[in-house]
């Protein structure tokens, strides 16, 4: 089962900083990312989902292979680039894979300006050594589906960081 965790921290280069160090962490095998978005909030209120995969891009690009391949079966190869591309970009743009994005966008309409929540989905994770490197960063707490236990834990160890530095 999959544990979601929301943390804010000051800035959105710090949250950045986090994702880097999580995915590194993953090289070691330490824990494994489902996925991985930083959400901010600009001046004007309107929330930004830095994701990690831009699917209409990726959904254009098959969509351009399938449809230059049924193209060349067809004797027509431009016009299934243009209409596989057009139906892939479709595709893509519906498709919302991991954290669900009017989810995140919700939780983040209470950030205030300037400031990052991390949404973190993960599918594994070696709990002591994460929680070790992941609280020197500091952050708060904004949405876990961790146990009371585990949520506590999580919680002291990131004030103990911010109230450090």
């Amino acid at each position: 089962m999959s544990t979601l965790i929301a943390i804010v921290y000051p800035t959105e280069a710090k949250a950045e900083e986090v994702r880097q160090r999580l995915f590194e962490m993953q090289k070691e095998y330490l824990i494994k990312v489902g996925d991985a978005v930083i959400a901010t909030k600009t001046d004007g209120g309107k929330v930004k989902l830095n994701q990690l995969v831009n699917t209409t891009a990726a959904g254009a690009a098959s969509g351009s292979f399938w449809g230059l391949l049924i193209g060349v079966l067809f004797l027509n190869p431009l016009l299934g680039v243009a209409v596989g591309a057009a139906s892939g970009a479709i595709g893509g743009a519906l498709t919302d894979v991991g954290i669900n994005d009017d989810f995140m966008k919700e939780l983040a309409a209470n950030l205030d300006p300037g400031k990052a929540a991390l949404f973190v989905l993960i599918q594994e994770m070696t709990e002591d050594k994460v929680l070790k490197q992941i609280s020197a960063f500091g952050g708060v707490v904004l949405k876990t589906s961790l146990d009371e236990t585990k949520e506590h834990v999580l919680r002291e160890a990131l004030q103990k960081a911010a109230s450090a530095s």
